[in-house]
């Protein structure tokens, strides 16, 4: 009976063997795991050294470029069916990358209510995959013109944006003084040099083409364009040379129409396929 009740009065432990599983399982045991979940936790990917993050990028892309360029002040408003051939119609003919496809009253039809004035800010500093169309060959009134052009086409009731008054009495004026210079031969030697200067391309524009007509396509593989910095998807293009590919951006190829859907010139496009190959380094 003695025996009994010094049994009934001890605990589960009885020899040291049995103390020390059980300090292990209790004790030591949950420290290991929690020290294990700490360092899954902090062992995840991170990102490398001078990495730009992806939202960051976007943001940069999609940013209004700044750059040099020679316009000729006086010339005509170009038409809002000029301005979407040269520069539209890449995305916007075929819905790539989302574009709402020209004339398609369906699509159009929920952006038609966001007024004018919201539709043209999307266009001047981009939306979505859609670059910044502002700063390039064409003024903001003459993407507004663009903008009115698809907008009507899909039932639309915009009407066509025009110069201020100001600046059209400024270019009646224009020519006033260029009566009073004296036809003498120093204008003759003059035009050269005028013409030298068209022909240049200003520093970075090869990148900023790239960003406002080509990153659409180019920057995730969009039918089957080659992907920017993707060697292997260059790598039977490289051997071509600088000349063939601009040739071929210029005439057109495939589903890229003539000259990428930009209004750039020969110089420009020569200058953004370089900025490209040079992704490739």
């Amino acid at each position: 009976m003695s025996d009994n009740a010094h049994d009934a009065h001890t605990g589960p432990i009885k020899t040291p063997a049995q103390l020390m599983w059980t300090s292990f399982f209790f004790f030591i045991a949950p420290i290991f795991i929690i020290i294990g979940l700490v360092y899954f936790v902090t062992s995840g990917p991170k990102p490398n050294a001078g990495e730009v993050d992806p939202e960051l990028a976007t943001a940069e892309r999609i940013e209004r470029i700044g750059m040099v360029e020679l316009r000729d002040a006086n010339r005509p408003l170009a038409t809002g069916e000029a301005v979407y051939k040269a520069q539209c119609t890449a995305c916007h003919a075929a819905g790539l990358v989302g574009a709402p496809i020209s004339g398609d009253v369906a699509a159009w039809k929920p952006r038609l209510t966001q007024g004018y004035d919201t539709l043209l800010t999307h266009a001047l500093k981009g939306l979505g995959a859609m670059g910044a169309q502002g700063g390039g060959a064409y003024s903001d009134i003459e993407i507004g013109r663009a903008v009115v052009y698809m907008a009507n086409a899909a039932g639309g009731k915009f009407p066509v944006p025009e110069a201020p008054a100001a600046e059209g009495a400024a270019a009646a004026a224009a020519p006033a003084p260029a009566a009073v210079v004296e036809p003498a031969p120093v204008q003759v030697a003059a035009a050269p040099a005028a013409s030298a200067a068209v022909i240049k391309v200003a520093a970075g524009a090869g990148e900023a083409l790239y960003k406002q007509a080509c990153t659409a396509c180019h920057a995730a593989g969009i039918a089957g364009a080659p992907k920017s910095g993707d060697k292997a998807a260059w790598a039977s293009r490289v051997g071509l040379g600088v000349d063939a590919l601009t040739a071929s951006v210029i005439k057109g190829k495939g589903i890229m129409p003539a000259r990428g859907g930009s209004a750039g010139s020969d110089a420009e496009i020569k200058a953004s396929v370089e900025y490209m190959l040079a992704q490739l380094k």
